[in-house]
């Protein structure tokens, strides 16, 4: 081709192009996340599982997330390389390495469903599920039929942001909207009327799955800016070793997290034995459950966040690749100052309204003791959100610069060094409550080092002459 593709990239309004990419991008993300949180709110409501199930779905959640961190890596690294090669009309690299991406992909999505297949046990204890006997077991149903649906999970994930490379970020979430649309409405069927328990919240959510990675195949038949063949689908060695240092960033957010999640599961579990009514065996599983669900809403908040910021990739991409840096300076100053109002609003949220939050989980079924170490969550792990949406969006966007190692270790210094260590250090100090001052602790330090990237960052964007817009 001797014309680039997506050149409106290069030409059409900043804050137009943003919304158009962000909103899907968001949405998508959204959905994706309501997958494990809608299984937990009908697991709450059904009083034959209750806050078992709940910390059940706790202890299962970071290994969802394990998977999306792989997907994530293929499918944000090959969004950023495809866009990038698009924007300097490289045909050949951006077909060639889509195609590596969903065989790489389908390898290590079987592999991994093998290893929780076959170490299921060790993998549930080491994330706190053996909390009591309710609850391992409970863990165990769920995870089982979890495992059965990552191939298709993880092929739906690191699709979906290769399409909206493709200039299709529309497909990309509907595709997402239809699973998640039959998971919603074979979660009430399975657990409430069929009385499938977690086996039904899990056999739902894969069902979800299976259709929007059936749909992202589709799409791979019927690309626009890409042409597919069958010589795209092979590993591409060159190619993988471009794009896989660009999606790191994604995967170490992610895994880092699940490091996070672990520590903090662990000494949950460790210290809420020690306290006086935690120690109990009835009370037993409810700071696994109530962390849980303070997670899931602070893992709806950072959907917004980083679907905006992800959705910037493919702008960025492109006209760094054209090298349009004025373009790429206007779409950070935007994505920071609509970061910090979302972690406004959710910070308004979680401080004036947590009784409300909690409700949604099956506060009602329970002890006052849920209710009020749930409020005392929200308020003191989710105080510093304005910070964390705008640390998440500042890696986001480095890794769309084409600053892998940055980026990366910028992630790995906030979930790994200060996420995973604070919840192991604060606690000895504070016990139980030193599990929730370990997320605002790590929020503020990170910030700090944030704004200093930031600025660099706004130098580099000014630092050569870019070309004239085309009006």
């Amino acid at each position: 081709m001797n014309q680039k593709s997506n050149t409106f990239l290069e030409t059409e309004p900043i804050g137009g192009l943003m919304r158009k990419y962000a909103v899907p991008c968001i949405i998508s993300l959204l959905v994706a996340a309501l997958y494990n949180i809608v299984d937990q709110i009908f697991i709450a409501n059904a009083s034959y599982l209750g806050s078992y199930g709940n910390a059940a779905n706790t202890v299962v959640f970071p290994l969802t997330v394990v998977a999306l961190a792989i997907a994530v890596m293929i499918g944000d690294g090959c969004c950023a390389f495809v866009s990038i090669s698009l924007g300097a009309n490289k045909q050949e690299d951006a077909h060639k390495s889509i195609g590596s991406a969903v065989i790489l992909c389908v390898l290590l999505s079987l592999l991994l469903t093998a290893v929780y297949l076959i170490f299921q046990e060790q993998i549930l204890t080491i994330f706190g599920g053996r909390v009591n006997e309710d609850t391992f077991h409970h863990a165990k149903e769920y995870f089982f039929w979890i495992s059965i649906g990552v191939p298709f999970y993880m092929f739906g994930q690191a699709m979906n942001p290769i399409i909206r490379s493709d200039g299709s970020p529309k497909f990309a979430m509907i595709s997402t909207l239809a699973g998640a649309a039959v998971n919603i409405v074979l979660d009430p069927i399975f657990i409430f009327l069929c009385k499938w328990g977690m086996m039904g919240a899990a056999v739902a959510t894969v069902l979800g799955q299976v259709l929007t990675a059936l749909l992202s195949i589709w799409y791979l038949c019927h690309m626009k800016a890409v042409k597919l063949n069958r010589n795209s689908f092979r590993i591409h060695g060159r190619l993988a070793g471009k794009y896989l240092p660009l999606g790191i960033c994604s995967f170490l957010s992610q895994i880092s997290l699940v490091a996070a999640m672990a520590a903090i599961q662990n000494m949950t579990l460790k210290y809420g034995a020690l306290d006086p009514i935690f120690g109990q065996e009835q009370y037993a599983q409810i700071p696994m459950a109530v962390l849980g669900i303070v997670m899931k809403f602070f893992q709806i908040v950072i959907s917004i966040a980083v679907g905006m910021a992800a959705g910037c990739i493919p702008i960025v991409g492109y006209n760094i690749g054209a090298g349009r840096k004025d373009r790429a300076s206007m779409l950070f100053t935007l994505l920071l100052a609509a970061e910090a109002a979302v972690g406004a609003v959710a910070l308004l949220i979680v401080e004036l309204l947590p009784k409300q939050l909690i409700g949604i989980f099956g506060a009602a079924n329970e002890s006052v003791y849920y209710t009020d170490f749930a409020v005392k969550c929200f308020r003191i792990y989710l105080c510093m959100m304005i910070l964390a949406t705008v640390n998440k969006a500042t890696f986001i966007y480095l890794q769309s610069l084409g600053k892998a190692l940055l980026s990366t270790m910028l992630s790995m210094i906030r979930e790994v060094v200060f996420g995973v260590g604070f919840a192991l250090l604060l606690p000895a100090f504070f016990g139980l409550d030193g599990v929730l001052y370990s997320m605002p602790v790590s929020d503020v330090l990170t910030f700090i080092i944030s704004a200093i990237v930031i600025a660099y960052t706004y130098k580099t964007l000014k630092s050569e002459p870019v070309k004239e817009e085309s009006r």
